[in-house]
């Protein structure tokens, strides 16, 4: 029995002995081990190469990361004397100590441990440590600012607390330096300058799309004559127009005497200009684009204001419509390259003036009957006056001439130019001559005026005098009709007595002396309608104005010719069908 527990004793002793043995032969591999590992890392060797995984490292790892420390623990304010340490952290995984300051300045210390592993990443970064005390963190908050060192040890959080940077001092009252300021300014107005630019740019877009828009749909009814370039000339504002300074009623469409007042002060504006088409002493002549129509542009200079206004006034009596008269538009006053125009916007014939359809086309005994009607047909409705509530003056043109009448399609005229235009009215028994200081054409002067005879207080007299041009306008029209297969070259009257352009004496020494008219040609005899128009021109251009026919007379007289032809129609109240 004495035996057997002196054997448990022996075995007891040998076990705890080879258990400190163990401990102390691992210490000296560990530091072998570190040893090793030091060498190999002054030789520039992977340590991976110089020492193998021992198992015996990480149960020394797992030993430390088991050990506890003993740690001083404070609050602020006590933590001003080092010695004096009241608190005491027991069983700490770190130990730290810091210096905090307010947003005000004031500054505070406090000294404490850590106690939980999980706890480590709130304080510090336990993989970082050095010889100046383990890690530190320095961070600013919206609460102010801190700084906290970490170490690892018993009491090892002793001694002088770690520092902070100085504190900026910042000027409250100069809000253009803080930059806090500036990036709010630039934060609100950055995305509303953007917003705007894109809304901008959008309703641009938007507005190019519908310009190109409207311009297809006005190419539709004219492709070929409507230009969307810059070559298109556009009649721009020349202020507010002046037309109410010379019209002080107003014009209506009701008569049919051109569109509203109100509408021709904007019309330039609705007025594309394409080309030229003829140009003359008033000014020139333009064909434009207007709501994808063509219109004929009359541009006046500036020195033919009273033939603009008078021309306007005339186009704007009441039922002066006719489909013998040139149709009027409207009329206004237009700034273009810095220079103040006067348009008069009329309907526009492609065929030209009958001046120069004469000059290109030789015509049938047909064709001159349409063209001689209605001209009659226009000089009736403007010679006449209606009488009535909304009644309309008689009114003499004063400048008939072939460059005056215009071919319409079907090959009828309409009379224009109404610059010299003379109205009067029974009702006040007054000639409304203008203010125009133009003349008429010296070549087509009836002898009266030419001698200055005419009594201008008399309106038949102003009647009879465009008798006499139309009696020279049916001589041109009727050389060009061909009979029997002959027409001759067209001239203009008493081409063969004076000048291209002849002076006022010559004229007069012409007609009123030598009382010379143009010449008939002998085939005219030979055509019973030709002979008959011979025979009514000679009435028209008489030297005694006395003895020239009224305007109805001719359309009557024309009438009857024009019977006798079995291939023109007539109906049966005498109007003539084309």
């Amino acid at each position: 029995m004495a035996l057997t527990r002196l054997l448990l004793i022996f075995v007891l002793t040998f076990n705890i002995c080879k258990g400190d043995l163990d401990g102390k032969l691992l210490d000296e591999t560990d530091d072998t081990d570190m040893e090793i590992e030091t060498s190999h890392a002054n030789r520039n060797l992977p340590i991976q190469n110089a020492i193998l995984a021992h198992p015996r490292r990480h149960a020394k790892s797992k030993r430390r990361m088991r050990r506890r420390y003993k740690c001083y623990s404070c609050e602020p304010p006590d933590c001003v004397d080092t010695k004096i340490h009241e608190h005491y952290c027991q069983n700490a995984v770190q130990c730290w100590k810091s210096r905090t300051r307010d947003p005000e300045g004031n500054e505070n210390v406090q000294r404490g441990c850590t106690t939980e592993h999980d706890q480590l990443p709130l304080y510090c970064n336990q993989n970082q440590k050095g010889n100046s005390g383990g890690p530190k963190k320095r961070h600013v908050t919206a609460a102010g600012m801190y700084n906290i060192e970490c170490c690892v040890g018993d009491y090892c959080n002793d001694g002088s607390f770690p520092e902070l940077p100085p504190m900026k001092v910042t000027n409250t009252d100069d809000s253009d330096d803080d930059p806090l300021v500036a990036k709010m300014v630039a934060a609100v107005l950055l995305p509303f300058i953007t917003v705007l630019v894109l809304a901008v740019s959008f309703f641009y877009c938007i507005r190019r799309r519908h310009q190109k828009r409207m311009n297809a749909s006005r190419t539709k009814y004219d492709p070929e004559t409507y230009y969307t370039n810059d070559d298109v000339l556009r009649a721009t504002s020349a202020g507010d127009s002046t037309l109410r300074e010379y019209l002080q009623h107003s014009v209506t469409s009701g008569s049919g005497s051109g569109l509203p007042l109100l509408i021709q002060r904007t019309l330039a504006k609705q007025v594309s200009l394409c080309e030229c088409i003829g140009r003359g002493r008033y000014g020139e002549v333009w064909r434009g684009i207007w709501h994808g129509e063509s219109v004929a542009v009359k541009i006046f200079f500036s020195r033919d204001e009273d033939s603009w206004k008078r021309e306007t006034e005339i186009y704007g009596t009441v039922l002066l419509r006719h489909e013998n008269i040139l149709g009027y538009v409207g009329s206004d006053m237009t700034s273009r390259n810095s220079c103040t125009q006067l348009w008069l916007i009329t309907h526009y014939y492609p065929q030209g003036s009958l001046y120069d359809y004469l000059n290109r086309t030789a015509i049938t005994t047909h064709q001159m009957i349409t063209v001689c009607l209605s001209i009659s047909n226009g000089l009736v409705h403007l010679h006449t006056e209606i009488f009535g509530t909304e009644g309309k003056p008689a009114i003499a043109h004063r400048d008939l001439k072939t460059k005056n009448i215009l071919i319409r399609a079907n090959g009828t005229c309409v009379i224009a130019d109404f610059g010299l235009a003379v109205m009067h009215s029974q009702t006040t028994n007054k000639i409304d001559i203008g203010n125009t200081a133009r003349v008429g054409t010296k070549r087509y002067m009836a002898p009266e005026v030419l001698d200055e005879s005419i009594n201008m207080d008399c309106f038949d007299a102003l009647r009879k005098a465009d008798i006499y041009a139309i009696g020279l306008i049916l001589w041109e029209v009727c050389r060009r009709t061909i009979s029997c297969g002959i027409a001759e070259e067209y001239k203009v009257p008493y081409y063969d007595y004076v000048s291209s352009d002849p002076s006022f004496e010559e004229m007069r020494k012409v007609v009123c002396i030598d009382n010379y008219r143009p010449s008939v040609p002998n085939r005219w005899t030979s055509d019973p309608i030709l002979n008959g128009m011979s025979k009514l021109m000679r009435e028209c251009w008489h030297t005694n104005p006395n003895v020239r026919l009224p305007a109805l007379r001719i359309k009557k007289t024309l009438l009857k010719l024009a019977s006798s032809d079995e291939t023109i129609k007539i109906t049966p109240d005498g109007e003539f069908i084309v």
